[in-house]
């Protein structure tokens, strides 16, 4: 199974930028994101309380979502 942080690094490199650009961006800079977490309340906490930007959490929780169905 993959990580979150493995799954959002699909969205790196993108030619527009995104809500998903910026998140994956954004975990991808911080050296504190949890990169080896699979937990969605390890990874919730995190972005609540390191809000990268205003729709984080909107954003993270649709993209849970796909997650979820990517790794299996």
């Amino acid at each position: 199974m993959n990580s979150f942080y493995k799954y959002m690094m699909r969205f790196r490199g993108a030619k527009k930028s995104t809500d998903e650009w910026k998140l994956a961006e954004w975990i991808y800079q911080d050296h504190e994101f949890p990169k080896h977490s699979q937990s969605y309340d390890e990874i919730s906490q995190y972005l609540e309380w390191n809000i990268p930007f205003n729709d984080a959490i909107y954003i993270f929780d649709q993209l849970w979502q796909d997650y979820l169905e990517f790794k299996d």
